[in-house]
């Protein structure tokens, strides 16, 4: 794997990508007459240059990426962009340390929602807006590799939602790329949808943007210190539920729909899993609200469906502080943040089809055992699992559970109490966002954490987000051997 120009073009184009993102919330600084508009281009400018600079020395005829490679550039494209789109944040007026630009950074294209940055009201609109913006290139990015990258890598089980098949008949369309650009069209109607209907419900255009961006990419960041609670409009509470359900199913049985593939959607277990899990425990944290005591009525079941979601989903948006609703909710609010979404989704977490296949693994070893000779398959929407991809998800779980154990006790030792190392460390590589308790928890910030603190939650978003073995694969000698 000796020649990496494939690897830094590639980047490279990225990179401009980027710059001319940034661009946008400096067009958005002009037209609202504010003042931050030469911290865009300024950061553009920069970008453009390095991302110029690696498109022109690497051009040619270039090798094509081998698997070992696609690893690497996988992990590295995440690295740049993220190490670039710092910048806009620590030029901003806003006192920012690169450390915490970042960390901001590192939370917005992973869609994670983690934030250390406090007066959300009153910061300038540009910097809002590229917060949107960057989970929202996040949120498609996660998609589009998904599909295309992880399958080919056969990460944690993603083999089995390869697109080319040898039955051509189940082919939703005849390639990878094809799927990409549907996908993303696909991504554009929904945002622009959610957008709509957020703005018919009451936010104002700006917000209405920049909430339809986040949403759509379950990412939470917000352009309100108290989130969506600051509009107080169940209406708008009842949209959100909507859209960050819809982007947590996988974006390519939409694809099926648009084909009117209405069976298909409907039998994928997936699909049918997730929303059984999101309305059991909505109706659950409702009566548990109504038994202690600290709610009633309607408004407490749109509280429970509304936090439900948003931490199922992984989106980490806030309407009121569950941790006030006793220990019980807290503990299940916990469990819920490392499960996720659908596999194919921008959500995050171990996903629904990775819990179904170890429980299903967990029930065939018991037949096993109550019946030494039996002959036990484990399936998965009507199709046999090779015992292969069930023990690649077995071993996806398994280090799902050694990084947030690892996580945790770094964050124990840098300092931080018991509640906020554990929680920061699930939030972190589940992507979720809000922790637990008064300092990173719903109605709290990551910037009281010092700084050591940040660099390793940065690097969980990340290892979270890139599925864990794209990145600790990197850390093997054998990796680096020809």
């Amino acid at each position: 794997m000796g020649d990496y120009r494939t690897i830094f073009f590639l980047i490279g184009m990225l990179l401009s990508a980027l710059a001319g993102g940034m661009l946008i919330p400096a067009f958005a600084e002009i037209l609202l007459d504010q003042p931050d508009w030469p911290v865009f281009v300024i950061a553009a400018m920069i970008t453009g240059f390095i991302a110029g600079a690696l498109v022109l020395t690497n051009r040619g005829k270039l090798p094509p990426l081998s698997v070992r490679q696609a690893f690497l550039l996988t992990s590295g494209a995440w690295l740049s962009l993220a190490a670039f789109a710092a910048l806009p944040f620590a030029f901003s007026g806003l006192g920012l340390s690169y450390t915490d630009a970042f960390f901001e950074s590192m939370s917005g294209l992973t869609t994670t929602g983690a934030t250390i940055i406090t007066g959300l009201d009153n910061a300038p609109p540009g910097i809002l807006l590229w917060r949107a913006l960057l989970q929202w290139f996040g949120g498609i990015g996660i998609i589009v590799m998904a599909i295309s990258v992880l399958p080919m890598l056969n990460v944690g089980g993603m083999q089995l939602f390869r697109l080319e098949s040898s039955d051509t008949s189940e082919k939703i369309l005849p390639r990878t790329a094809q799927i990409a650009g549907s996908i993303t069209r696909l991504y554009f109607l929904i945002t622009g949808s959610c957008l709509l209907a957020y703005w018919l419900a009451g936010m104002s255009f700006f917000d209405a943007v920049a909430h339809a961006m986040t949403t759509i990419a379950t990412g939470g960041f917000s352009t309100r210190d108290a989130s969506l609670a600051a509009f107080d409009t169940p209406l708008i509470e009842i949209v959100a539920i909507f859209f960050m359900l819809a982007s947590s199913l996988p974006f390519v049985a939409y694809l099926q729909l648009r084909n009117r593939n209405f069976s298909a959607f409907l039998r994928d277990g997936q699909i049918r899993f997730f929303l059984a899990a999101a309305a059991s425990v909505t109706a659950l944290m409702w009566f548990y609200q109504i038994a202690n005591g600290t709610g009633s009525g309607a408004m407490a079941g749109l509280r429970a469906a509304f936090n439900t979601v948003s931490i199922l989903t992984g989106t980490g948006y806030a309407t009121a502080d569950y941790s006030l609703w006793g220990p019980f909710a807290v503990s299940v609010f916990f469990i819920l943040t490392f499960i996720g979404g659908c596999a194919g989704s921008t959500s995050c977490g171990l996903k629904i089809f990775r819990l179904q296949i170890i429980l299903k693994s967990g029930w065939r070893y018991v037949k096993q055992v109550t019946q030494p000779n039996g002959v036990f398959v484990i399936r998965y929407n009507g199709k046999i699992v090779d015992d292969r991809v069930a023990n690649s998800v077995i071993a996806f779980g398994l280090i799902f559970v050694l990084s947030f154990s690892g996580l945790s006790i770094v964050l124990a030792l840098i300092g931080l109490d018991t509640q906020t190392a554990l929680s920061a460390a699930a939030a972190a590589i589940a992507n979720v966002g809000p922790g637990l308790g008064p300092i990173i928890g719903p109605s709290g910030t990551y910037a009281p954490l010092p700084d050591a603190a940040k660099w390793v939650l940065s690097f969980g978003m990340l290892l979270g987000r890139l599925e864990f073995l794209t990145v600790l694969v990197l850390f093997a000698p054998s990796f680096w051997r020809r």
